[in-house]
């Protein structure tokens, strides 16, 4: 599998934000976003994420499903809230996604007991998600990417308000999910621990033009 995106740029309102941006990523590959905030990291992956239209550009996924129209189709998005009911029990918060998202092609979802034990959380999956520290809050968010399988990972600041330790853990995960075939793009002002990557660095507009990623 291959995801493409062809010559994208995105509006806010009345302001471009990036302009022509390119790359592809096989499976097993990872790119990281970087760049200052307000260079439109965020709006490129809710692009990629499907959940804004590209002024220009184009996605596409090469080796997937004919039928699917969107790479949002076989992605999971993770983004800066953790899109938990704090009411909810974290079970009946994992439970919500595992039967909403589904598995998609390729692959099957965690249980969510061994979900909540790969992110070093067992035994309170029963409590409400709104008794939890804001540390953990974030390692069960990241449990969401387990319980319903996607090979698409589609993660914007995945580290925030997480320790070294949880850094390590969540590294961990990203490193399998590539080893198995998947495909992560993450923005991020800091490492995440991963091997070889690709990085993409947003300037801005005004910077669109000069050489915006590499291979890091």
């Amino acid at each position: 599998m291959r995801l493409l995106a062809e010559g994208l740029s995105a509006r806010r309102g009345e302001d471009l934000i990036f302009n022509d941006i390119s790359f592809a990523l096989d499976a097993g590959e990872a790119l990281l976003v970087t760049g200052p905030n307000g260079s439109g990291k965020s709006t490129l992956l809710r692009v990629l994420a499907g959940l804004l239209t590209a002024e220009t550009g184009r996605l596409k996924l090469e080796g997937g499903p004919p039928e699917l129209q969107h790479p949002s189709e076989l992605s999971h998005y993770l983004g800066h809230r953790n899109a938990m009911k704090r009411e909810l029990t974290v079970a009946e918060n994992l439970s919500f996604w595992k039967r909403f998202l589904g598995d998609s092609f390729g692959g099957a979802g965690w249980e969510i007991g061994a979900a909540a034990e790969a992110v070093g959380l067992p035994g309170i999956t029963h409590l409400p998600f709104g008794y939890l520290s804001a540390g953990q809050q974030r390692r069960m968010a990241m449990a969401k990417l387990l319980v319903a399988y996607r090979p698409i990972w589609i993660l914007d600041e995945p580290t925030a308000a997480l320790d070294a330790a949880a850094d390590t853990l969540f590294a961990g995960l990203v490193n399998a999910h590539l080893q198995q075939g998947g495909i992560v793009v993450a923005a991020t002002h800091q490492p995440l621990g991963l091997g070889r990557v690709k990085e993409l660095r947003m300037t801005g507009f005004a910077g669109v033009d000069g050489g915006l990623w590499h291979d890091a």
